[in-house]
């Protein structure tokens, strides 16, 4: 019996161990913000424009960057403030990049899609007052290629069409509270 013990052990060792051969390396980015308390500027208590995002470690054959910023604390679920897509690839995301569908900010080519406000491009922070603090997930894809997407694109959509493309990503998060 303790002879069987040990073989099901060991077999069931060499079979994990070839699984986890399979396990994607994907690689991480580096991404981080100038804070980690979102500025008055960045919300709808302010201006209401989006951060420069810092990505490092963008991998060789990186054709776009793609962004998806979320809140998993909103009470009505993950509320949605910004999805981009068909990113020039760079090592500095800018500051205040314009709400339309195709925008360039300091020749950088973004496409963005709708958010949880049902507007073009960055929505701020803007939890209901008293909630406490909100965490923000800023979270950039490098892709092997752009993505041919159309009509009012949602965070769903564009996670469909990165799949198969996401070479590395990596997040950020910071807080905002009212």
């Amino acid at each position: 019996m303790k002879k069987l013990f040990w073989v099901i052990f060991i077999v069931m060792f060499i079979s994990l161990s070839a699984c986890s051969q399979g396990v994607d390396n994907m690689k991480t980015l580096s991404v981080s913000l100038d804070f980690q308390r979102f500025p008055r500027q960045y919300t709808c208590d302010g201006a209401d424009i989006s951060p420069k995002i810092h990505v490092g470690n963008i991998p060789g054959g990186t054709k776009a960057l793609a962004i998806i910023m979320d809140d998993p604390d909103a009470p009505v679920g993950t509320w949605v403030h910004w999805v981009a897509w068909n990113i020039t690839p760079t090592s500095t995301i800018p500051e205040a990049v314009p709400k339309t569908r195709n925008a360039v900010k300091d020749g950088i080519s973004f496409t963005q899609g709708i958010n949880d406000f049902h507007k073009i491009g960055y929505g701020g922070p803007c939890p209901p007052r008293g909630h406490g603090d909100h965490h923000y997930h800023i979270k950039i894809y490098a892709l092997d290629s752009t993505l041919n997407l159309s009509g009012n694109v949602t965070k769903q959509m564009l996670e469909k069409a990165m799949k198969g493309h996401i070479l590395a990503w990596g997040e950020a998060i910071a807080v905002y509270s009212r």
